[in-house]
C-alpha cells in the first residue's frame, strides 16, 4: 500500500508518547508524508481528521490501539502500534526501533492482520433506549462499587446455558483472549480466529469453566442481581447497568486492520516473550 498521509495518536498522560509522536511526524514530514497527531482520548477530534489517512500509528500501550480502533471503527485505515507502555500484546513496533522499521512499512512490506470485533446491545429493563457498540477485546459485565457477586442469567442462541454467581462475565474475542480474559482464566485463541470466548469471573459454584464459542453465536447476559454493576465495551466505555438489563453479544460484520512486519508465524514465540515478562 502507499502512504501519502499517516496520523499519529498518543497516550495524553504519558509525556513521552506525546514527544514520540512529534518525533515521528517530523520523520514521515521528511519523507514527503502528510501528518497530524491526536489524544487517542479525543475521540471525535482525531475522526474529524481521518479523511484521506492512510496509516494511525500509535505510541502507548494496549490501551492506545484499542481507544484508536474506536476511531477508526467506519473505516479500513490499518493500525500499527508502537509500543511504549509494558506489555504490549497488539503493538508491533518497540520504541526505540522506530525510525529503523518505519522505512520498511513506507515501502510496502508489510502484511494486513484482520481482527474480528464484538457488537453488542444494551438493553434496559424496559427495553428503552437501546444503545449499540462495537468492541475489539472484550464485553465484560461485572460488579459495581459492592464487594459482592452478581448474578448472570446467560443465554446461548436461545437457549438458556447458566446463572452464573460470579464478580462477572466476559465476552472475547480473539484479539481480547490474551486481555482480561486470560487473566480470568480463559483460553489463549489465535489471532485471526473468529471464535468468541465466554468466560465466568471469580464465578461461585455452578458452571466455572470458560466456553468457546462459534462466530454464529448469539450470546445474551442478562443481570438478575438488584446491585447496581458496570458493563465496560475494551476496558474504557464504563455504564452503570440496573437489574433487568440484557446484554446481547454477538461477533461484528466489522474488522480492524493491524499493518504488521512480523511474520503470522512469529505470534506463538511473540506471546512466550510476552507472557515471560508478564509473569516477572
Amino acid at each position: 500500500m502507499q502512504i501519502k498521509k499517516t496520523g499519529v495518536l498518543y497516550h495524553p498522560m504519558v509525556p513521552a508518547t506525546q514527544a514520540k509522536a512529534a518525533e515521528i511526524c517530523q520523520f514521515l514530514n521528511s519523507q514527503g508524508i502528510e501528518t497530524w497527531t491526536s489524544s487517542a482520548w479525543e475521540t471525535e477530534h482525531a475522526r474529524e481528521m481521518l479523511n484521506g489517512t492512510d496509516l494511525i500509528l500509535t505510541a502507548g500501550g494496549d490501551g492506545t490501539i484499542l481507544r484508536a480502533a474506536q476511531i477508526v471503527l467506519s473505516s479500513d485505515i490499518p493500525i500499527t502500534g508502537i509500543n511504549m507502555g509494558t506489555l504490549g500484546f497488539l503493538t508491533e513496533i518497540k520504541a526505540d526501533e522506530v525510525m529503523t522499521i518505519l522505512p520498511d512499512l513506507l515501502s510496502g512490506k508489510g502484511w494486513l492482520d484482520k481482527r474480528a470485533m464484538l457488537d453488542a446491545e444494551l438493553i434496559p429493563a424496559d427495553s428503552s433506549s437501546v444503545r449499540h457498540f462495537t468492541a475489539l477485546n472484550d464485553v465484560v459485565l461485572a460488579r459495581g462499587a459492592v464487594a459482592r457477586l452478581v448474578q448472570v442469567k446467560t443465554v446461548i442462541d436461545g437457549q438458556f446455558l447458566t446463572s452464573y454467581r460470579s464478580d462477572g462475565v466476559i465476552v472475547a474475542s480473539a484479539t481480547g483472549s490474551t486481555g482480561y480474559s486470560l487473566a480470568a482464566g480463559g483460553p489463549i485463541l489465535y489471532p485471526e480466529c473468529e471464535d468468541m470466548l465466554l468466560v465466568p469471573i471469580v464465578p461461585h459454584l455452578g458452571l466455572d469453566h470458560s466456553l468457546v464459542l462459534p462466530p454464529s453465536s448469539q450470546i445474551e447476559l442478562q443481570l438478575v442481581s438488584n446491585l447496581q454493576s458496570t458493563l465496560s465495551i475494551d476496558g474504557h466505555i464504563n455504564l452503570p447497568v440496573d437489574g433487568g438489563t440484557r446484554i446481547k453479544v454477538n461477533l461484528s460484520p466489522r474488522k480492524i486492520h493491524f499493518l504488521r512486519l512480523h511474520p503470522r508465524e512469529n505470534f506463538y514465540t511473540f506471546l512466550e516473550e510476552k507472557l515471560q515478562r508478564k509473569n516477572r
